[in-house]
């Protein structure tokens, strides 16, 4: 067992006699390359010269370690690990978290002499040179601890630049293949790394020693710069256990599920006689690690057989002096036989070295060979419900520059840069998302074949939360089961691309944006100062024409009719309006009276591309209404801008990275920035408001616990429907669709549910647990200017024809209804009446026209004629029904009388039937048939 003062007597031992081995290992180098040759003291001095003008200075990089991601809990701080990344499962510990007794076995059967050395144990090295000599092929043992540490840090030097070599022309260039356009490979990186094992271990004649010369010259050096103590912890922590496990930490985890203070005697025995040749002793392969001529793989014997012969013969004696019974001898050598047999060795020398008892070399001798194997928790498999969550950020490592200049570097960095990357997973959302999902989107169905789309579809759904004040990605869930295996690429349940992101940051396209989209145009609309209760002519009808100033203006050419879902006709409206209900013709009538260049410059200000990547295209009446393929995670990003007063965080899905030491590294940039004022982020989420609540189209998402939220629907064909949503602090968007393909999504059901329909429950418990965790406030105030009723001009259409009339009105964006026929003097078909009539009014105000049934008279004024003279002209007027009305007394009048007003009043239209009085004065009143004295009928007979 290693302790302090041996320490210190090894090192002093080993200085005191460094430019004697020094000597003596060149001499032995000398005498072993050129055997026939004598060594005269000429031929020693050279040698020694050779040896001592080799470099000698090594600079141990840091170990390859695996990359941890961490979740963490918002409430105690504490970090979850939710997986690694690695090529070498590698934990590296201190001195004292090894149980020294690991540090006897791997001594006493490597370098028995460790501490009495000065690097170079001449005796085995000795040894290990003639064998060499004799017959060339694997460079034998006879290494110190000292030199199998260089030999391994020269192998991970070697490991750390492999990279894939490419075939190239005469000028340098990459060649490709023709048919895949994709490089040819010369040598995989795989196959480099396994070059950097075969050109550490093995060589033929002077390249092999040349390489065992330069090893002990470094050797020493070491011993010069370290202490042993060092040099064996390093040793511990970089040596290979077979496969991917590196050190001793990860390889009692792995093999024995447990630590390396912890380890027994027979365990350590077994690993320590492991690193002699791991990848052949390993015991997480019960099939066998080691591989015969003809490729059959043995370890364990067969049906109990031992088959190591004498090998083994060391239990027998223990059977014979009774320490072991039969039974126990049997079972110790039918396990992993040829590792027990190792590990025997192992045993026996540190029984003669005095570091075990008899009766622990017994016990261990028995012990049957036991693993039990942890595989390490590696790759977002290893995250469970947050698998996408981690590709996403692994993708984010993989490809953004402030992880290296080239995605060889990112990798590379990655797999064994030992980083600590701590994620803004919220564990409390992103559990409530993934179950949610798990509930109503299943990871593969059975679509029927939709209206507009030649095949079935690949069926898909994500949810995506977005901290709306700082971009920090809360949670990410998805539909589909998570698997980078290449085999299950055709299976539709499989998948390892995050439908969330895009093409850079998840392996995705996007999707159509449908009438998320509409949000664009609706911030355009503000920007250009026109209130929300400004009136348009909403109604289904031929657009012609939209102005771009991008590319062109577009041009209905043939007259395409774009309808409404669900067959709706339109209105006369406002988009306050439009946007609750989500009418297409609402907002075609609003980007008539814009710029859809404009409206693609909204979209990019607020983080919204193309799901490739490229700016998104406004080039036709479609691209208002969301044709557009884009992200799931732009769209949850762009509405928290407007639910952030206008200021757009790029989405984040790292709070900071550390390297192995804990030292703060650059994280990617991701800024805040105000890209829309906030009177018009103000207003927009006023009118968003009302897609959230009652009669709006995105109730259905509304957890309903009092959070102000705004939202919006999307709808593209059959094949996909989105719900986005945000109160003032997160935000949460919701697609479900088809990946591939056009399956019907409205004809399809899962757990009694229209797939079209369960974006609703999905992002309404998402939302309000994110409304629970982090709350919401009340959106700030609207804008007076933008929410203003505009009045317009209402014309005057009476005398028009109804449908002259109808498309004045229409035109000057009135609604009109035809009411029925009225008495008038027009002719009839002709518009009688209006209501409201002429003048200003509210924009989109409904117009009431009835026209004339060609029966309407205008009562004359007789108002200063006699009786009988007013009574004659109605009846000259047409009138048939004339009669006498309310007679006022007038001394002055003498025998004659004086028509007065009439009922109807003179200038009113009324129908020829209508009953017609005409009041009068007379002296008397009375007296009969409205006359004076003497009376008489109003026909004028006496």
């Amino acid at each position: 067992m290693p302790d302090t003062k041996r320490t210190a007597t090894g090192v002093l031992g080993g200085l005191a006699g460094l430019v004697g081995l020094s000597a003596a290992a060149g001499v032995l180098i000398a005498a072993t390359v050129t055997p026939a040759v004598a060594i005269t003291s000429t031929a020693a001095e050279r040698a020694i010269t050779m040896f001592d003008n080799l470099p000698s200075v090594l600079e141990i990089d840091k170990l390859m370690l695996p990359s941890n991601f961490y979740a963490t809990n918002p409430e105690t701080g504490e970090q979850t690990l939710l997986t690694k990344f690695l090529e070498q499962d590698r934990t590296p510990v201190n001195f004292d978290q090894i149980n020294p007794v690991m540090y006897d076995a791997l001594l006493s059967s490597e370098d028995p002499r460790y501490y009495q050395h000065g690097g170079i144990d001449l005796i085995g090295t000795t040894r290990a040179l003639l064998s060499n000599a004799q017959g060339g092929g694997e460079t034998q043992g006879g290494s110190s601890i000292s030199q199998q540490y260089v030999k391994n840090v020269l192998i991970q030097k070697c490991e750390q630049n492999a990279t894939t070599v490419y075939e190239t022309n005469e000028a340098g260039e990459i060649v490709k293949d023709e048919a895949t356009g994709l490089p040819i490979e010369k040598m995989s990186r795989d196959a480099a790394l396994r070059q950097c094992w075969v050109d550490a271990t093995t060589a033929e004649g002077t390249e092999g020693y040349t390489r065992k010369l330069q090893e002990m010259r470094y050797a020493i050096s070491l011993e010069q710069k370290y202490s042993k103590n060092d040099i064996l912890l390093g040793y511990m922590n970089i040596a290979n256990f077979g496969g991917i496990t590196y050190g001793i930490e990860a390889a009692a985890r792995h093999y024995f599920n447990t630590n390396a203070a912890s380890l027994t005697v027979a365990q350590a025995a077994t690993l320590a006689g492991m690193v002699q040749n791991p990848n052949n002793y390993r015991i997480d392969k019960p099939g066998g690690s080691i591989f015969a001529s003809d490729g059959t793989a043995f370890n364990k014997a067969p049906d109990g057989v031992i088959d190591e012969g004498a090998k083994l013969g060391v239990l027998d004696a223990l059977v014979a002096s009774g320490e072991i019974t039969e039974e126990q001898k049997l079972a110790a050598a039918d396990g992993y036989t040829s590792t027990k047999v190792r590990q025997l060795y192992v045993l026996s020398r540190m029984l003669d070295d005095g570091k075990i008892t008899r009766e622990q070399y017994v016990e261990a001798a028995a012990w049957p060979i036991t693993p039990s194997i942890v595989e390490p928790t590696t790759g977002c498999q290893a995250a469970g419900g947050a698998a996408y969550f981690c590709q996403y950020v692994k993708d984010v490592i993989l490809n953004d520059e402030a992880f290296g200049e080239t995605q060889d570097e990112r990798r590379a960095l990655l797999q064994r840069g030992g980083l600590n990357v701590y994620t803004t997973l919220d564990t409390r959302v992103q559990t409530t998302a993934q179950d949610a999902m798990t509930k109503y989107a299943p990871t593969a169905i059975d679509m029927p074949i939709g209206s507009t789309t030649p095949s079935p579809g690949r069926f898909g759904a994500t949810s995506v939360s977005i901290e709306a004040t700082t971009g920090r990605v809360l949670a990410i869930a998805q539909n589909t089961k998570f698997s980078e295996d290449a085999s299950l690429s055709s299976d539709p349940n499989y998948a390892s691309l995050v439908f969330a992101g895009d093409a850079k940051f998840g392996t995705s396209g996007g999707f159509p944006a449908g009438s998320t989209f509409k949000l664009f145009t609706l911030i355009d609309w503000l920007e250009k100062g026109h209130s929300v209760n400004e009136t348009l002519n909403g109604t289904l009808h031929v657009f012609k024409r939209m102005k771009n100033s991008c590319s062109g203006d577009w041009v209905n050419g043939s007259n395409t009719l774009i309808k409404n879902f669900g067959n709706n006709k339109g209105y006369m409206g406002t988009p306050m309006r439009f946007t609750k209900d989500s009418l297409n013709t609402g907002f075609f009538a609003m980007a008539e009276k814009l710029d859809l260049c404009d409206i693609k410059n909204v979209a990019t200000r607020m983080g919204v591309t193309q799901g490739n990547g490229n700016e998104v295209e406004m080039t036709n009446l479609n691209s208002i209404i969301g044709t557009n393929f884009v992200s799931p995670m732009a769209m949850a990003e762009a509405y928290a801008t407007v639910a952030n007063n206008g200021i757009y965080c790029q989405p984040q899905a790292i709070d900071r990275v550390t390297d192995s030491d804990g030292n703060e590294l650059a994280k990617p940039a991701r800024t805040c920035t105000q890209v829309i004022a906030p009177n018009v982020a103000a207003t927009a989420a006023y009118a968003l408001q009302g897609v959230m609540n009652s009669g709006g189209t995105g109730t259905g998402g509304n957890p309903g616990d009092g959070i102000p939220l705004i939202g919006k629907t999307g709808t593209h064909e059959e094949i996909t429907t989105w719900m986005v949503e945000s109160s003032t602090r997160v935000a949460t968007a919701t697609w479900v669709g088809n990946v591939q393909g056009g399956g019907d999504i409205t004809k399809t059901s899962y757990n009694g549910n229209r797939l079209n329909q369960i974006r609703f429950p999905i992002t309404r418990a998402i939302q309000g647990v994110a409304n629970d965790i982090y709350g919401g406030d009340k959106f700030a105030a609207p804008d007076n200017e933008l929410t203003k009723v505009q009045l317009t001009d209402l014309p005057n259409v009476v005398g028009k024809s109804v449908d002259e009339a109808t498309a004045i009105l229409t035109e000057a964006g009135f609604t009109v209804e035809v009411g029925g026929p009225v008495d008038s003097d027009q002719p009839a078909g002709v518009v009688a009446t209006q209501n409201p009539g002429p003048g200003k009014v509210a924009g989109g105000t409904t117009v009431t026209i009835n026209p004339s049934n060609g029966e309407g008279i205008t009562v004359p004024d007789v108002s200063g004629r006699t009786l009988d003279d007013a009574k004659k002209a109605l009846r000259s007027a047409g009138f048939g029904n004339v009669g006498d009305g309310t007679c006022t007394v007038d001394a002055s009048l003498g025998t004659q009388t004086k028509a007065g007003a009439t009922n109807p009043a003179a200038g009113s239209v009324v129908n020829r039937n209508t009953s017609i009085t005409v009041d009068y004065s007379a002296v008397i009143c009375g007296a009969g048939g409205g006359r004076g004295p003497g009376g008489g009928d109003d026909n004028g007979n006496g």
